[in-house]
Protein backbone atom coordinates (compact mmCIF):
# COMPACT_ATOMS: atom_id res chain seq x y z
CA UNK A 1 0.00 0.00 0.00
CA UNK A 2 1.54 3.36 -1.01
CA UNK A 3 2.15 6.00 1.63
CA UNK A 4 1.91 9.80 1.48
CA UNK A 5 3.02 12.47 3.95
CA UNK A 6 1.23 15.81 3.62
CA UNK A 7 2.80 18.80 5.36
CA UNK A 8 0.02 21.25 6.26
CA UNK A 9 -3.26 19.34 6.09
CA UNK A 10 -5.66 20.93 8.54
CA UNK A 11 -7.72 22.70 5.87
CA UNK A 12 -7.95 23.65 2.20
CA UNK A 13 -5.88 21.79 -0.37
CA UNK A 14 -3.92 19.78 2.18
CA UNK A 15 -7.07 18.50 3.85
CA UNK A 16 -8.65 17.59 0.52
CA UNK A 17 -5.50 15.79 -0.58
CA UNK A 18 -5.62 13.77 2.63
CA UNK A 19 -9.29 12.91 2.04
CA UNK A 20 -8.73 11.85 -1.56
CA UNK A 21 -5.67 9.76 -0.79
CA UNK A 22 -7.60 8.05 2.04
CA UNK A 23 -10.41 7.31 -0.41
CA UNK A 24 -7.84 5.67 -2.70
CA UNK A 25 -6.69 3.45 0.20
CA UNK A 26 -3.30 5.07 0.60
CA UNK A 27 -1.66 5.13 4.01
CA UNK A 28 -1.87 8.82 4.89
CA UNK A 29 0.31 10.72 7.32
CA UNK A 30 -0.36 14.43 7.79
CA UNK A 31 1.04 17.29 9.83
CA UNK A 32 -0.98 19.94 11.64
CA UNK A 33 -0.05 22.37 14.36
CA UNK A 34 -2.17 20.66 17.03
CA UNK A 35 -3.33 17.08 16.40
CA UNK A 36 -5.56 17.22 19.50
CA UNK A 37 -7.62 20.19 18.28
CA UNK A 38 -11.36 19.50 18.31
CA UNK A 39 -11.74 21.59 15.16
CA UNK A 40 -9.85 19.09 13.00
CA UNK A 41 -12.15 17.35 10.49
CA UNK A 42 -13.02 13.69 10.95
CA UNK A 43 -11.16 12.92 7.71
CA UNK A 44 -7.91 13.60 9.52
CA UNK A 45 -8.77 12.43 13.03
CA UNK A 46 -10.20 9.08 11.96
CA UNK A 47 -8.44 8.16 8.73
CA UNK A 48 -4.92 9.61 8.82
CA UNK A 49 -1.97 9.42 11.17
CA UNK A 50 -1.45 12.92 12.52
CA UNK A 51 1.81 14.55 13.55
CA UNK A 52 2.45 17.90 15.19
CA UNK A 53 4.56 20.35 13.22
CA UNK A 54 5.10 24.08 13.32
CA UNK A 55 7.03 24.43 10.09
CA UNK A 56 9.29 27.26 11.25
CA UNK A 57 10.23 25.52 14.50
CA UNK A 58 13.44 23.57 13.97
CA UNK A 59 12.98 21.56 17.17
CA UNK A 60 9.53 20.45 15.95
CA UNK A 61 11.00 19.41 12.63
CA UNK A 62 13.88 17.54 14.26
CA UNK A 63 11.44 15.68 16.51
CA UNK A 64 9.21 14.79 13.56
CA UNK A 65 12.14 13.53 11.50
CA UNK A 66 13.31 11.37 14.40
CA UNK A 67 9.82 9.97 14.96
CA UNK A 68 9.39 9.13 11.26
CA UNK A 69 12.91 7.89 10.57
CA UNK A 70 11.81 4.28 10.02
CA UNK A 71 8.96 5.24 7.67
CA UNK A 72 9.06 5.19 3.89
CA UNK A 73 6.94 7.80 2.08
CA UNK A 74 6.26 7.25 -1.61
CA UNK A 75 5.07 10.84 -1.87
CA UNK A 76 5.90 13.86 0.29
CA UNK A 77 3.82 16.97 -0.38
CA UNK A 78 4.76 20.22 1.33
CA UNK A 79 1.57 22.27 1.22
CA UNK A 80 1.89 24.54 4.27
CA UNK A 81 2.02 28.25 3.50
CA UNK A 82 0.51 31.66 4.16
CA UNK A 83 -0.60 34.58 2.01
CA UNK A 84 0.94 36.86 4.59
CA UNK A 85 -1.50 39.77 4.75
CA UNK A 86 -0.54 41.88 7.76
CA UNK A 87 2.52 39.74 8.48
CA UNK A 88 6.14 40.83 8.55
CA UNK A 89 8.00 40.10 5.31
CA UNK A 90 10.61 37.97 7.06
CA UNK A 91 7.92 35.79 8.63
CA UNK A 92 6.27 35.16 5.26
CA UNK A 93 9.63 34.24 3.74
CA UNK A 94 10.38 31.93 6.67
CA UNK A 95 7.12 30.02 6.18
CA UNK A 96 6.82 30.01 2.38
CA UNK A 97 10.43 29.87 1.20
CA UNK A 98 12.70 28.55 3.93
CA UNK A 99 10.52 26.00 5.73
CA UNK A 100 9.62 23.89 2.66
CA UNK A 101 13.26 23.40 1.69
CA UNK A 102 14.34 22.66 5.25
CA UNK A 103 11.48 20.21 5.75
CA UNK A 104 12.13 18.47 2.43
CA UNK A 105 15.80 17.98 3.22
CA UNK A 106 15.11 16.74 6.74
CA UNK A 107 12.52 14.20 5.59
CA UNK A 108 14.20 13.23 2.31
CA UNK A 109 15.65 10.01 3.81
CA UNK A 110 12.09 8.80 4.40
CA UNK A 111 11.24 9.50 0.76
CA UNK A 112 14.35 7.72 -0.48
CA UNK A 113 13.38 4.59 1.45
CA UNK A 114 10.18 4.27 -0.63
CA UNK A 115 9.40 2.82 -4.04
CA UNK A 116 8.20 6.02 -5.76
CA UNK A 117 10.54 8.58 -4.14
CA UNK A 118 8.45 11.62 -5.13
CA UNK A 119 8.77 15.06 -3.53
CA UNK A 120 6.35 17.91 -4.30
CA UNK A 121 6.62 21.48 -3.01
CA UNK A 122 3.50 23.59 -3.51
CA UNK A 123 4.44 26.98 -4.96
CA UNK A 124 2.41 29.55 -6.93
CA UNK A 125 2.30 31.13 -10.35
CA UNK A 126 2.67 34.40 -8.44
CA UNK A 127 6.28 33.40 -7.84
CA UNK A 128 7.00 33.31 -11.58
CA UNK A 129 9.17 36.30 -12.46
CA UNK A 130 8.59 36.13 -16.20
CA UNK A 131 11.51 38.45 -16.79
CA UNK A 132 10.48 40.94 -14.11
CA UNK A 133 13.22 42.45 -12.00
CA UNK A 134 11.15 44.27 -9.36
CA UNK A 135 9.17 42.95 -6.41
CA UNK A 136 6.30 40.53 -7.00
CA UNK A 137 4.75 41.51 -3.69
CA UNK A 138 5.55 39.79 -0.40
CA UNK A 139 3.72 36.57 -1.29
CA UNK A 140 5.11 36.45 -4.83
CA UNK A 141 8.61 37.18 -3.61
CA UNK A 142 8.37 34.37 -1.07
CA UNK A 143 7.30 31.87 -3.73
CA UNK A 144 9.99 33.11 -6.14
CA UNK A 145 12.54 32.55 -3.36
CA UNK A 146 11.17 29.03 -2.86
CA UNK A 147 11.49 28.34 -6.58
CA UNK A 148 15.07 29.61 -6.60
CA UNK A 149 16.05 27.49 -3.60
CA UNK A 150 14.38 24.44 -5.16
CA UNK A 151 16.30 24.84 -8.43
CA UNK A 152 19.54 25.07 -6.47
CA UNK A 153 18.96 21.92 -4.41
CA UNK A 154 16.94 19.69 -6.74
CA UNK A 155 19.99 18.34 -8.65
CA UNK A 156 21.39 17.03 -5.37
CA UNK A 157 18.07 15.39 -4.48
CA UNK A 158 17.91 13.89 -7.98
CA UNK A 159 21.39 12.41 -7.62
CA UNK A 160 20.16 10.69 -4.46
CA UNK A 161 17.24 9.16 -6.35
CA UNK A 162 14.33 11.53 -5.67
CA UNK A 163 11.94 12.88 -8.30
CA UNK A 164 11.10 16.42 -7.19
CA UNK A 165 8.96 19.25 -8.57
CA UNK A 166 7.42 22.54 -7.53
CA UNK A 167 3.73 22.74 -8.34
CA UNK A 168 1.17 25.52 -8.82
CA UNK A 169 -2.18 24.28 -7.45
CA UNK A 170 -4.32 26.77 -9.37
CA UNK A 171 -6.24 29.74 -8.02
CA UNK A 172 -8.28 27.73 -5.54
CA UNK A 173 -11.38 28.60 -3.53
CA UNK A 174 -9.82 28.31 -0.08
CA UNK A 175 -9.41 30.74 2.80
CA UNK A 176 -6.26 31.92 1.04
CA UNK A 177 -7.61 31.98 -2.51
CA UNK A 178 -10.94 33.53 -1.63
CA UNK A 179 -14.49 32.85 -2.84
CA UNK A 180 -13.94 34.22 -6.35
CA UNK A 181 -11.13 31.81 -7.24
CA UNK A 182 -11.66 29.80 -10.40
CA UNK A 183 -10.75 26.28 -9.19
CA UNK A 184 -12.53 24.18 -6.58
CA UNK A 185 -10.53 22.51 -3.82
CA UNK A 186 -11.63 19.09 -5.05
CA UNK A 187 -10.54 19.73 -8.63
CA UNK A 188 -7.19 21.13 -7.54
CA UNK A 189 -6.43 18.17 -5.27
CA UNK A 190 -7.56 15.69 -7.91
CA UNK A 191 -5.35 17.36 -10.50
CA UNK A 192 -2.38 17.41 -8.15
CA UNK A 193 -2.77 13.70 -7.48
CA UNK A 194 -2.92 12.95 -11.21
CA UNK A 195 0.24 14.97 -11.83
CA UNK A 196 2.04 13.14 -9.04
CA UNK A 197 0.85 9.73 -10.21
CA UNK A 198 2.15 10.37 -13.73
CA UNK A 199 5.39 12.00 -12.61
CA UNK A 200 8.54 10.47 -14.08
CA UNK A 201 12.20 10.91 -13.10
CA UNK A 202 12.76 12.79 -16.36
CA UNK A 203 10.44 15.54 -15.06
CA UNK A 204 12.41 16.11 -11.89
CA UNK A 205 13.27 19.79 -11.48
CA UNK A 206 10.23 21.10 -13.34
CA UNK A 207 7.69 23.76 -12.36
CA UNK A 208 4.30 22.19 -13.16
CA UNK A 209 0.67 23.24 -12.77
CA UNK A 210 -2.12 21.18 -11.24
CA UNK A 211 -3.12 20.34 -14.81
CA UNK A 212 0.29 18.91 -15.62
CA UNK A 213 1.54 21.78 -17.77
CA UNK A 214 5.02 23.24 -17.47
CA UNK A 215 4.97 26.73 -15.99
CA UNK A 216 7.58 29.38 -16.85
CA UNK A 217 9.92 30.34 -14.06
Amino acid sequence: MPTVLIIGASRGIGLELARQYCDEDWTVHATVRDPSADSLPATLRDRATLHSLEVTDRSHLNALAAALSENAFDVLIHNAGVFGKGMAREDVLAINAEAPIRTAEKLLPCVLQSDEKKLVLVTSQMGSRGGKTGSLGVYGDSKAALNDAFREREPVWREQGATSIVLHPGWVRTDMGGPNASVSVGDSASGIRKVIAALTPEQSGQFLTWQGREHPW
